[in-house]
């Protein structure tokens, strides 16, 4: 049977963020060099190489594609169809030699996601998804879990200060005090825990869009629902939530309710 087109652009997908991820590895737990960029987020040596091979193997398979990168930018930005890039997602995590990095590639086509990849290199993991053809983990199907209360879920964030210093440090208190667990693993691998069930809410009240696109697919995909803040299916607004289905309408309760 003849791959739909999605499914092919995922299996490059997947080949394109192992490769750019083994590439990072050279340079993990051995004392990378850190710049600052103008926003003051740490970049290096490894990110620019991972986003080059990323960017040279697009080029030659996709060269009308539009391609949007943490670390050099926008091409063709008016292309139909654009894959968006983070070479290492949790840069912090990868100078500090922790392993809860990943590298991220989707696809977007008018707009939408429509591919997504999580490769976290140094656990060896990658969760992947494109629309209509499921989320895969390690090569098996992934789903989100089947918590249905938020007394029980576990939530996860990249980052304390951020929730808290956002204007929301009253809705961080209020889930603090309702949910089972808190945890501040975060990042992609945030996202990737639930979609593979192991949390069920991943929150991100400060993001790009780099750090962001790759989720929808997979998370909706696994089963799971993905909205910014307002309750809008975005993954460009600035913000993103993940949970699994059982809990999201009651944790977007609680956030209006806190807000």
């Amino acid at each position: 049977m003849r791959e739909s087109p999605v499914a092919v652009l995922l299996e490059f997908a997947v080949d394109l963020a192992v490769r750019a991820g083994r590439s990072t590895l050279a340079h993990f737990q051995a004392g990378p060099e850190v710049e600052l960029k103008s926003d003051a987020s740490p970049v290096t040596l490894a990110d620019r190489q991972a986003e080059r091979i990323l960017r040279d193997r697009i080029a030659e398979h996709f060269p009308a594609d539009g391609i949007v990168g943490e670390e050099f930018g926008t091409t063709r930005p008016d292309a139909h169809r654009r894959w968006i890039l983070d070479p290492i997602d949790g840069t912090r995590s990868f100078i500090r030699g922790v392993p809860l990095y990943g590298t991220l590639v989707a696809v977007e086509e008018a707009g939408e996601p429509v591919v997504g990849v999580i490769h976290l290199p140094a656990l060896h993991e990658t969760v992947f998804a494109a629309s209509g053809e499921g989320c895969w983990w390690n090569g098996r199907r992934a789903r989100v879990s089947a918590v249905a209360s938020l007394e029980d879920a576990v939530v996860l964030t990249s980052d304390v200060w951020a929730m808290t210093t956002q204007g929301r440090a009253a809705t961080w208190n209020r889930i603090c005090e309702t949910v089972r667990m808190t945890r501040t693993w975060g990042d992609c691998y945030g996202y990737a825990l639930v979609a593979t069930g192991r949390a069920e809410v991943m929150l991100d009240p400060l993001l790009s869009i780099w750090d962001a696109a790759a989720m929808k697919p997979i998370i909706q995909e696994a089963g799971g629902v993905v909205t910014d803040f307002t309750g809008r299916p975005r993954h460009d607004a600035g913000h993103l939530i993940a949970t699994n289905a059982g809990v999201a309408a009651d944790l977007r309760a609680l956030l209006e309710e806190s807000s």
